[in-house]
């Protein structure tokens, strides 16, 4: 009997043994002409153990304070860390999809101060302006909405879409008014989408909004609301004048006699350069980087990066902010390598999966330390950096 069971055995790994053999070999006939390159290695995930880091290159180093945001998330909860804005008063905004809470207040210190409001399911971008000595929020809902009826808390379950908006609100949360959706004004058809994902402040007042993930066109408005104009979108004569996923906008006023905007079009990985009544100037290249929009901090910018251009892909969990001088010339990536510029080029950028997984806002502070927000990064709160 064990005689028998062992020879069945035998036979059995021998013909297990000669399939697999067989099956490897077919596979290697059909990658023949790979069979000497090596595998490529996997894509890191980005590190959960950041705090204490330090980052960043050259005279933009900063060590990673990555619990300064932490909350309690059964009483302050949030989705996406994403908008942070700071106010006259030296206050953290920052706005999250949740579904509980759209606004957390934070102090210096990281301490909730408040927290508060659910009519922004779709809360995106906070921008805050001082109007003739009193503080305005305001708020950009893109239309990605926590669908509550969802089956599980997924990420692919999680949302549906609808049309956004953008409203205006006092430092307490007052309505002062809100934009619709441009078709009620006649320069949208119908089908066509309007997600807006950022919004910008002139000195004169005028806003400019991108609408990035719907119809991909900025839209100027005065400073009650009132239609201007508007550029961009996918169809354009000259190409070069389309954008895609108009993520974020900026108004550059570091040189006072040159006032434009820089708005990021992430899927083209630049930004690109504008007059503020909407001609395009110019572009910042910057490869490898599908980047938000600038944040200005005497002279230089910041911006947010989502993710690294790795593979001809959007890599996951490869989020960085890059930092530019007065020149537009990238000195620092925290969060990711070092720029490196060969004969005036700027080389591909990527993340060095240390710290962040997508990076979505950005803010900085008096003393120029940084605070991020982020994108699908498990509910994470916003992380200080702060500078050394």
């Amino acid at each position: 009997m064990t005689n028998s069971v062992n020879h069945n055995k035998r036979d059995f790994l021998q013909k297990s043994t000669a399939t697999l053999g067989a099956t490897l070999l077919m596979a290697s006939m059909g990658k023949e002409a790979f069979a000497h390159d090596p595998e490529k290695p996997p894509v890191p995930k980005a590190g959960r153990n950041a705090h204490g880091k330090i980052v960043g290159h050259g005279d933009f180093k900063y060590k990673v304070d990555y619990f300064w945001g932490n909350l309690d998330p059964a009483k302050v909860p949030v989705e996406n860390t994403h908008g942070l804005a700071f106010d006259s008063k030296g206050r953290l905004i920052m706005v999250t999809d949740s579904d509980v809470n759209n606004f957390v207040i934070y102090d210096k210190n990281g301490k909730c101060v408040d927290a508060w409001g659910t009519q922004y399911p779709g809360a995106h971008s906070v921008k805050v302006s001082n109007e003739n000595g009193e503080d305005f929020i305001y708020i950009v809902d893109c239309g990605w909405v926590l669908d509550r009826n969802r089956p599980d808390n997924q990420w692919k379950n999680k949302w549906y879409r609808q049309s956004g908006f953008i409203s205006k609100l006092t430092l307490d949360g007052k309505l002062v008014y809100t934009i619709g959706h441009p078709v009620t004004i006649g320069i949208y058809k119908p089908e066509q989408k309007f997600q807006p994902t950022d919004i910008c402040i002139a000195p004169n007042g005028d806003l400019y909004v991108t609408d990035g993930y719907g119809s991909d066109y900025v839209i100027h408005y005065d400073s009650n609301g009132k239609y201007i104009r508007h550029w961009g979108g996918w169809h354009n004569q000259d190409k070069s004048h389309n954008l895609s996923n108009t993520h974020g906008i900026g108004v550059d006023t570091r040189d006072p006699n040159n006032h434009h905007l820089l708005v990021s079009s992430r899927g083209k990985r630049k930004i690109e350069k504008y007059t503020l009544d909407g001609k395009r100037i110019g572009s910042i290249e910057l490869p490898g980087a599908y980047a938000g929009g600038p944040i200005f901090k005497g002279d230089h910018f910041y911006a947010p990066v989502c993710w690294s251009h790795i593979d001809n892909k959007m890599a996951p969990n490869s989020g960085f902010i890059t930092i530019l001088d007065k020149n537009n010339k990238v000195v620092s990536n925290p969060g990711g390598e070092a720029p490196h510029y060969h004969n005036g080029q700027l080389q591909p950028m990527r993340s060095a999966f240390n710290v962040f997984n997508h990076c979505h806002a950005v803010a900085v502070d008096d003393d120029e330390n940084l605070y991020v927000g982020q994108w699908n990064a498990n509910q994470c709160y916003p992380i200080k950096l702060e500078r050394v």
